[in-house]
């Protein structure tokens, strides 16, 4: 019986790290997302600056300022999603160290 009870709990913690490193995908992915919608508002202002020549800025400002604006929260945006996937991936990481600590089996199987 003791047997089978230790065989349960093991069985019980990779079901924990399992969902602890598909936590820690979801976070990789919306970090790539974060830098996606970060870079996305710095081409779009390389694009302005490349293209100046074309036109006149207090012409256009009307249109600038919006864009401006929008480029500015998508940046803030971008850093956000970036800063916290970066947070969560760390304590993603700090508990799996902890469980591997605990369970020695455990830490044959995941690497440092």
């Amino acid at each position: 019986m003791n047997v089978k009870n230790s065989k349960d709990e093991m069985g019980i913690t990779i079901n924990k790290v399992q969902l602890i490193l598909a936590e820690k995908r979801t976070s990789l992915a919306v970090m790539r997302a974060g830098i996606a919608v970060f870079v996305l508002p710095l081409s779009v202002l390389s694009a302005l600056v490349a293209t100046s020549k074309f036109y006149d800025f207090f012409k256009v400002i009307y249109l600038m300022i919006p864009l401006l604006l929008l480029c500015a929260g998508m940046i803030a945006l971008g850093a956000y999603l970036v800063i916290r996937a970066i947070v969560r991936i760390k304590r993603f990481d700090r508990v799996i160290k902890d469980m591997k600590k605990e369970n020695k089996v455990l830490s044959q199987f995941l690497c440092d």
